[in-house]
């Protein structure tokens, strides 16, 4: 019997040394069969961005940006104007987690005062007295992502006030007038970033295609561009704005003048090379084979740059954001009733207010944190953008 089980174990370990075999060789087929399928270069180019840690966290930051920016409303407790001058200049609130040992999110009911010495307005929270923060409350009517009608907000309370980051001089919640101001702080930088894009690379690429007087034309004009001082340029460009104009206007044309001052850069990064892959054996191919020059330009050279037309792109990003931060907050760009960074850090500029109410700054710090953002994800594409380098 005891030669019977050692048998059958033996038998039982040559079976599961088999399928160790079978497996082993399985998987070399499959690699195999990968090295026979060359991978594509866009798949090379995610491989090594994703190894990237500080890229892919610069995406997740830049991601949860647009998502905040086009969900403001929702995100918001109150509205761009909604006033509440009972709580002026009021610091940013704690908000505590637990009551008696039990997990319940609140705030305490602030007691105004004055600050006997400085007769500053002061709020004293009174512990005794909790209000409870609660989700999907119902407040000033909206529409969600600018379609859908609703009056339910993240976050709210039904009395006193919640104010995450503290209110301004009018009693308006600084957390919701950030929010509302990202959607025209970042979509500025979309629409700019996009306009320049197609004007640098339809100039930069017929510069480094055609040559000659085309390319002698493209390059004056960018070298007049770039000759000018920036803030001086901005100036004299907006100070032609009406005052009258309607803020969509304003936000359109200071859009189109960010743009046409930030093509300059691409146009000449493209032009460069242009000039290299012109001279490819499949654009010569192409041109034998009879192949016109929009054809060459739209299915070979732009395709081929395309890669290099994002990481050109994320890069620029930035740029835009602080181009308009910079404009608002020199008075110079756009104006209330439109909300942007700028426009906040604008109305925040007095010294004597920043030390006296340092929270009014915040702003600063999402344009600070979406400019790291942007460019961490820029280096990052732009190191994935040629996978073939270590």
């Amino acid at each position: 019997m005891k030669h019977y089980q050692e048998t059958a174990a033996y038998i039982e370990k040559l079976y599961n040394r088999q399928d160790l075999l079978d497996e082993s060789i399985a998987h070399q087929m499959i690699q195999a069969e990968q090295l026979s399928h060359p991978t594509s270069q866009w798949r090379l180019m995610w491989r090594k961005y994703t190894r990237n840690r500080i890229a892919v966290m610069g995406g997740i930051v830049v991601l949860l940006f647009y998502l905040g920016a086009l969900f403001a409303d929702f995100v918001s407790p109150y509205s761009l104007d909604q006033r509440m001058t009972k709580y002026s200049f009021l610091p940013p609130q704690s908000i505590h987690f637990f009551v008696e040992g039990r997990f319940q999110l609140h705030v305490y009911e602030l007691k105004v005062g004055r600050d006997p010495l400085t007769l500053q307005r002061v709020y004293i929270p009174d512990p005794q007295k909790r209000i409870p923060i609660r989700f999907l409350v119902q407040g000033e009517p909206y529409k969600l992502i600018g379609l859908f009608p609703t009056d339910r907000h993240l976050f709210g309370v039904d009395e006193g006030i919640v104010s995450l980051l503290g209110t301004d001089g009018q009693g308006r919640d600084m957390l919701s007038r950030i929010m509302k101001g990202s959607q025209i702080s970042l979509t500025i930088g979309l629409a700019g970033v996009a306009l320049s894009l197609f004007i640098g690379t339809v100039l930069g690429v017929a510069s480094g295609y055609y040559g000659g007087w085309v390319d002698n034309l493209v390059q004056r004009l960018i070298e007049i561009v770039r000759s000018f001082p920036p803030i001086p340029l901005w100036m004299t460009l907006t100070a032609a704005l009406p005052h009258h104009w309607p803020p969509l206007r304003t936000y359109f044309t200071i859009t189109v003048i960010l743009s046409l001052i930030g093509w300059t850069w691409l146009a000449r990064q493209l032009r460069g090379k242009v000039l290299a892959l012109r001279e490819e054996d499949f654009i010569m191919a192409s041109r034998l084979a009879g192949a016109s020059d929009w054809w060459i330009i739209f299915r070979h050279l732009i395709p081929a740059t395309f890669s290099h037309i994002i990481v050109i792109s994320t890069l620029a990003m930035p740029a835009m954001i602080l181009s308009e931060s910079a404009l608002s907050f020199l008075g110079l760009g756009l104006r209330p009733p439109l909300t942007s960074w700028g426009v906040l850090l604008q109305q925040a500029q007095n010294i004597q207010v920043l030390l006296l109410y340092p929270w009014l700054m915040v702003p600063g710090f999402f344009v600070a944190a979406s400019i790291l953002a942007f460019n961490f994800l820029g280096d990052g594409l732009r190191d994935a953008a040629d996978p073939y380098t270590v």
